[in-house]
């Protein structure tokens, strides 16, 4: 195993390309994880981190959808769920950079 903090911010950083593809965001990160995890030391746990944050916001944002038509409720969890996944895969990015542990706050532990 070798030790590439580069392949690890490259993860965290590629879910920003939901913001141009819409589905990119999951798509390059699962692969970057599965292809790497054997090769690049704690992209085990980045890529499970990430994982556990994209499927997590998608869960928030289906039921953030219904909420829309019952309250408008909708729309402010849609705008917090967008803010976050903008902020937090940068925060993680510069984290990863620094060789620290990834943070994703409201990640449900789906992948252990």
């Amino acid at each position: 195993m070798r030790e590439d903090k580069s392949v690890l911010v490259v993860t965290h950083l590629s879910q920003l390309l939901d913001l141009i593809t819409g589905f990119g965001g999951f798509l390059v990160p699962l692969i970057l994880w599965l292809t790497q995890r054997e090769q690049v030391m704690t992209m085990d746990e980045h890529g499970k981190s990430i994982m556990n944050f994209q499927i997590s916001m998608f869960i928030y944002a289906i039921i953030c959808i219904p909420l829309i038509l019952l309250f408008g409720l909708g729309l402010l969890g849609l705008a917090v769920i967008a803010i976050l996944c903008f902020v937090f895969p940068i925060v993680n990015a510069v984290r990863a950079s620094n060789g620290e542990r990834p943070s994703y706050p409201l990640s449900m532990r789906i992948i252990k």
